[in-house]
């Protein structure tokens, strides 16, 4: 090979080290909830689109295992749709001098999912809450046909767990309750029940009716729209969060400020969620 030739291959072979360096900085990984993993594919698959150089990793798992991810350094973006918990801030502190960020960066409302089969359409925030406690165990008691009711819910790890027992149930879950892992498991599970209950994300409805929740035995039943998450009517409304180490940088920062962008929150209502605003 001559001089020239030379020089050439390990000009090519220079550029060719730093593209793959550039494109090593610019992967963000996240991973956490699985209510959010739709909305956050889709914001990961838009933005790929618009900034070839970024690589963006989603993955769910439950907020809690998102959140350990965050602690034990193997994530960059725990997404959540809990608040992180005072235990989560101590670990975080603890092991890298932080309080950690939130972020929240969408709002949802959280579905309590019947069969279209049931004639039931409607329930209180009480009854609900009761309902998975184990209290009421029969539609007859609100109103339905004789038949007993079977609970579906997420496991523990899930912030739409802990969100759903510290709003709605406020006591410990029936051990009826039959645990799966992740929403759409449940929302197939209610699909194939005529006589059962579930809850989770509203993205997740395809199949089954989402109950009209009252406040109590005098309002009306409100469903999960965008209007009634916005003017907060409708009795069981989150927002979900993103959640760092420390004030984002580099490709994370540029992610999330596009989340947040009217661009990135234009999205949301696509796939089932409300935007911040």
């Amino acid at each position: 090979m001559n001089t020239t030739k030379f020089k050439i291959a390990v000009l090519l072979a220079v550029v060719m080290t730093i593209g793959f360096s550039f494109t090593t900085v610019n992967k963000v990984t996240v991973k956490g909830s699985d209510t959010m993993v739709i909305l956050s594919q889709k914001w990961a698959e838009v933005y790929m689109k618009k900034n070839p150089g970024a690589s963006i990793q989603v993955t769910g798992g439950g907020s809690g295992v998102g959140l350990a991810a965050l602690i034990n350094g193997s994530t960059d973006i725990a997404n959540s749709s809990r608040p992180i918990k005072a235990s989560e801030i101590e670990k975080l502190k603890a092991r890298y001098n932080t309080m950690g960020v939130e972020i929240p960066c969408a709002k949802d409302g959280l579905s309590v999912y019947l069969n279209k089969a049931n004639p039931v359409a409607s329930l209180t925030l009480k009854q609900i809450g009761q309902i998975f406690a184990g209290k009421i165990t029969n539609w007859n008691e609100v109103g339905g046909p004789d038949a007993p009711i079977k609970l579906y819910g997420r496991e523990s790890s899930s912030g739409t767990f802990g969100f759903f027992k510290d709003n709605v149930v406020k006591t410990d879950f029936s051990p009826s309750c039959q645990t799966l892992p992740g929403t759409a498991a449940i929302v197939n599970a209610v699909k194939k029940d005529k006589y059962s209950i579930g809850y989770g994300g509203a993205a997740y409805a395809e199949g089954v009716k989402d109950c009209a929740v009252k406040k109590d035995d005098k309002s009306a039943g409100i469903l999960p729209t965008a209007a009634t998450i916005k003017n907060h009517t409708y009795p069981i409304s989150r927002y979900l969060y993103m959640y760092l180490k420390s004030k984002p940088t580099g490709e994370a920062k540029a992610f999330i400020d596009w989340i947040l962008s009217p661009e990135g929150q234009g999205l949301i209502a696509d796939v089932g969620y409300y935007p911040l605003k």
